[in-house]
């Protein structure tokens, strides 16, 4: 595509957003939550693993432990062998607990909904608290993984490489009302379609509105 315009550019990410919708219209995030401490607690555990492996450990892990509570008062060798699966676990262990710790403590045993908040607690970044607050809560936010970044490079829809530029870039382009449902959409399209290694170009909905389509 030739150089666009600011305005060009705005209206191809919406047009985008659009054939997302169209092609994934039920999407939503893949983990398993009933409570935003469900969903907080496993967005931390899902870094560098899948979805559906933490799905397995998170049904374990909250039937056993509840609430912020009861994980942050448990014994850390039972919590790393429920989460080992997940990888990295025992890091993985001392942040869960953390964070639990610091919800029972500070905030009276409920998880934020105030960006500032959670990115405090141990463990948690911009991506895991914008997962939480579009999911849980409902308030606007852009999550940026790997599919994130990868797919929304390709699209052109940015340049860089650093998750919070990315987030500035996107917030730019698509109004608020879009972020949560084309973070969902953008990562189940990166996991099922536009491939880190092999992107399916062929049968890709977003091919027409892509810079690197054939």
């Amino acid at each position: 595509m030739s150089r666009e315009s600011k305005a060009d550019l705005e209206r191809r990410a919406l047009r985008i957003a659009k054939r997302l919708a169209k092609a994934y219209p039920d999407v939503r995030t893949a983990l398993h939550f009933r409570n935003p401490f469900e969903l907080l607690i496993a967005t931390i555990l899902s870094a560098q693993c899948t979805d559906k492996k933490v799905n397995e450990v998170t049904a374990v892990l909250f039937r056993d432990y509840a609430t912020p509570a009861a994980l942050a008062d448990a014994d850390p060798a039972a919590i790393e062998a429920i989460i080992r699966p997940t990888g990295f676990y025992r890091q993985k262990a001392k942040s869960i607990q953390s964070a639990a710790r610091d919800l029972a403590e500070r905030f009276g045993g409920e998880v934020p909904a105030r960006l500032e908040d959670l990115v405090s607690l141990r463990g948690v970044a911009r991506k895991t608290a914008n997962v939480v607050l579009g999911n849980a809560f409902g308030i606007p936010g852009l999550a940026v993984d790997t599919h994130m970044a990868r797919v929304n490079r390709r699209l052109g829809l940015t340049k860089s490489t650093d998750p919070e530029q990315i987030e500035r870039d996107l917030a730019a382009l698509l109004p608020e009302r879009e972020w949560v449902r084309f973070t969902n959409r953008v990562i189940h399209h990166g996991r099922v379609c536009c491939d880190a290694k092999r992107p399916r170009c062929e049968i890709c909905p977003l091919a027409p509105e892509c810079p690197e389509a054939p």
